[in-house]
């Protein structure tokens, strides 16, 4: 142990931490003797940070670093090191509210390391909000140039001295550069944001770097995403040049304040996030190197097996046997689609603490549990931390979020019976038309294929293609004249109807945009029909609905600073879903040809917008379905005018 460090050591891993605070200054395996960057400073290389503020304050960004160093638990197996800092409640400054306790472990032969800390606000605490908090590591930059998230997302990366000025230029998104003189000159003209590497926590689950002499790979394995917050569909950050690999735990990107985990004063809590893995891996062979982002997805497998993990010595991160489980099966009832039930194949179905409809993409402070049902709609959510949650869901095809109106307690050791359960989607009368598909994402429009300015080839021919840069401003190229006009009956989705409904350019500045929909009805019905209008995302966007003309009269719908979600210049398909349930009087309707105008209504900005999810207008419900319809939208985002 050397001065001012300690030292764990397997014989495949050495890990060399700063004590008391925690940075990790050193990972020797595989033959090099620090896999962390050497140009970063020893408190720059493994650390764990937060963006957080005082209650109307400013963000503050901080290391998060210990202020005693402890041993856990030390065998011939296992060793766990703390590294804590004990916040006093008297301390009335502005200090952090929050006792941190980072703790890191060592099982023998193991090829790698697992981390977490459990956060804890002690009771009196002051208020406070807690923006972001991640596991942040720098690797030597002069090694890897290799990053690998996905199957199809792998590519060699530009140099951290690429982003500076005389070799990038930085665009109207300040993460985003164009390169115009990179160090490796295959990528002259790309464009790098790391926003474009983000990733859906249900998607996620591994990611990182492969480095050259000696080839090695370094991956951040999540075995669990319960103590992350947002749920399934929150997006992530994953890795981003530097070369830096992020363990992502609690964010606020893709959502916004929404998001936000907002303290009371004197509100105690506590929450362990984590463990989490990092797997080292190697090869002699330079053409086997792509093997080990296979085999690092091999290892991810095994890390979600053994979860909950039994060698974590903290009494509050629980095993298998002190968690409890929820079975079940969900059933959709969708009259106008079948007369009998309808098993919900593949829906997600979760536990969250969060008691209102939807609320699960929002809550941060709890654990949450999320498993997608079978062919047949069976669940079995296992490893449940016991306490009380609503039993949420979501089923592709189907609008709107599910919420049990009973509350399921979990137990230790027990598992709770769900039975039978049926989500009612919001229904009035027959489908008049529909835009979309209900998969909460606006994947199913037109994305244009980027400006050729601003290519970051890894997703040309893509499937992901709206990860590009600058889309917004390929609305005013492929509609340079006018706004858009979708034809029902005749205009198709996927060609037709630009992913984002954005503000037009005109010279140099941007204006107000209107969407027209134009449709046909041979007859009307006396009521009142309903537009279902289910959003992706939004970000600073001005929204009014008009039938037929617009003017006051005619407005039905409107809603004001929506959204503050940045999916548009994030490279981001979704963000906060939304559903909005808007009565159109008969007498606004016409017989024969009708149009609906969707005006995005704040110009000046570039970078507002509104994805939308899907589109459809209801006849007017029978008076048998009234009331199960008042019901049912008294829990979901019911707007008028």
């Amino acid at each position: 142990m050397g001065k001012g460090n300690v030292m764990l050591d397997n014989d495949l891993v050495r890990l060399t931490i700063l004590k008391p605070q925690g940075y990790l200054t050193g990972i020797k395996y595989g033959g090099m003797d620090n896999i962390l960057d050497l140009q970063s400073n020893e408190s720059n290389r493994g650390y764990w940070d937060m963006n957080w503020n005082l209650p109307g304050g400013k963000d503050r960004y901080q290391s998060v670093n210990g202020a005693e160093y402890s041993v856990i638990y030390n065998s011939n197996d296992k060793l766990e090191i703390s590294f804590r800092s004990t916040y006093d409640p008297s301390n009335k400054g502005a200090k952090l509210p929050l006792s941190i306790d980072i703790r890191y472990i060592l099982n023998s032969g193991v090829s790698g390391f697992h981390c977490y800390a459990i956060y804890e606000r002690p009771a009196g605490s002051p208020a406070f909000d807690l923006v972001q908090t991640r596991m942040v590591f720098k690797l030597r930059r002069d090694k890897f140039h290799y990053m690998a998230i996905s199957d199809e997302k792998q590519r060699v990366m530009p140099m951290p001295e690429d982003l500076l000025p005389g070799r990038g230029k930085q665009l109207i998104v300040p993460e985003s550069v164009l390169l115009v003189n990179p160090i490796n000159p295959d990528l002259k003209g790309e464009v790098d944001d790391k926003y474009q590497y983000s990733m859906d926590n249900k998607d996620g689950g591994v990611h990182g770097w492969i480095g050259s002499g000696p080839v090695i790979g370094f991956w951040v394995i999540f075995p669990s995403h319960e103590f992350r917050n947002g749920g399934p569909t929150k997006q992530n950050l994953t890795v981003h040049t530097g070369p830096t690999c992020l363990a992502m735990f609690h964010g606020t990107h893709f959502i916004g304040d929404d998001i936000v985990a907002q303290f009371q004063e004197g509100e105690a809590w506590r929450k362990v996030f984590g463990p989490f893995f990092v797997y080292l891996n190697s090869t002699s062979n330079v053409s086997d190197a792509y093997n080990l982002w296979i085999d690092a997805k091999k290892q991810r497998l095994l890390e979600e097996a053994t979860w909950p993990y039994e060698f974590v010595s903290s009494p509050y991160y629980l095993n298998a046997k002190e968690r409890g489980s929820a079975t079940g099966r969900l059933f959709v009832q969708e009259r106008f689609v079948s007369e009998s039930l309808i098993p919900a194949k593949n829906a997600y179905v979760g536990l969250s603490t969060a008691r209102a409809q939807g609320a699960w993409q929002t809550e941060s402070k709890d654990y949450q549990f999320w498993v997608q049902t079978d062919s047949h709609g069976n669940f079995i959510i296992k490893n449940v931390i016991p306490g009380v949650y609503g039993f949420h869901g979501w089923f592709p095809g189907f609008i709107g979020d599910f919420l049990d109106n009973t509350l399921v307690t979990i137990s230790e050791g027990s598992e709770t019976q769900l039975g039978n359960l049926t989500y009612v989607p919001l229904r009035d009368g027959p489908t008049i038309w529909e835009i979309g598909f209900p998969d909460r994402t606006a994947i199913g429009f037109y994305v244009p294929d980027v400006n050729p300015m601003y290519v970051n080839k890894l997703f040309v021919n893509s499937p992901e293609k709206f990860r590009q840069y600058g889309l917004w401003d390929r609305y005013t190229d492929v509609h340079p004249e006018s706004d858009q006009t979708f034809t029902i009956g005749i205009s198709d989705p996927k060609k037709d109807w630009f992913f984002a409904h954005v503000d037009r350019r005109v010279a140099d500045k941007y204006i107000p945009s209107t969407w027209t929909i134009k449709f046909l009805l041979n007859s009307i019905k006396n009521g009142i029909y309903k537009l279902r209008l289910a959003i992706a995302s939004a970000n600073r966007s001005d929204l009014q609905v008009y039938l037929n003309d617009m003017d006051k009269e005619h407005m039905v719908f409107q809603v004001m600073n929506l959204g503050a979600e940045n999916a548009v210049c994030r490279h981001g398909i979704h963000g906060l879903y939304r559903l909005f349930s808007i009565d159109i009087p008969s007498s606004l309707l016409l017989n024969g040809d009708n149009s609906m105008f969707l005006v995005q209504a704040r110009g000046g900005d570039a970078l507002c917008g509104i994805l939308y999810d899907y589109l459809r207008l209801e006849a007017p419900a029978s008076p048998a379905n009234s009331k199960q319809r008042e019901e049912l939208e008294s829990f979901q985002f019911d707007s008028h005018v």
